[in-house]
């Protein structure tokens, strides 16, 4: 059976456009101001690496898992998914968070309460 892949577009993403949410968990999405040439290399880059971070782990290479886990680092960053944050406005980075500890709450109480919520 083919299941189509999960991406972020799955899952509720808040109204300022910032996080999507995982199993009540806020995740940063990639800044949306990316040149999409730009993107669109730093996303390859990003699959490759991950390809890696696998394949060394089959072959039992730790140090070649270890590299390429901070390729994947480095995509990410270039994303804006980690690091400093993409939004100038000063509000916090609430990156990996249960949404219930954040100001996000009430926002994914209400998709609960109409069945939106994430899986």
């Amino acid at each position: 059976m083919n299941q189509i892949p999960k991406t972020p577009s799955t899952y509720p993403t808040t109204p300022d456009g910032r996080y999507f949410v995982v199993k009540e968990r806020l995740w940063r999405l990639s800044n949306p101001r990316l040149d999409a040439q730009v993107r669109e290399g730093l996303v390859k880059a990003l699959m490759d690496a991950r390809r890696e971070v696998g394949a060394a782990g089959r072959r039992g290479d730790e140090e070649g898992k270890a590299l390429a886990r901070s390729r994947v680092d480095e995509a990410k960053r270039g994303l804006g998914e980690r690091g400093p944050v993409w939004w100038s406005d000063g509000a916090p980075d609430f990156n990996r968070r249960l949404v219930k500890n954040t100001p996000y709450a009430q926002w994914f109480d209400r998709l609960g309460q109409m069945g939106e919520a994430s899986p």
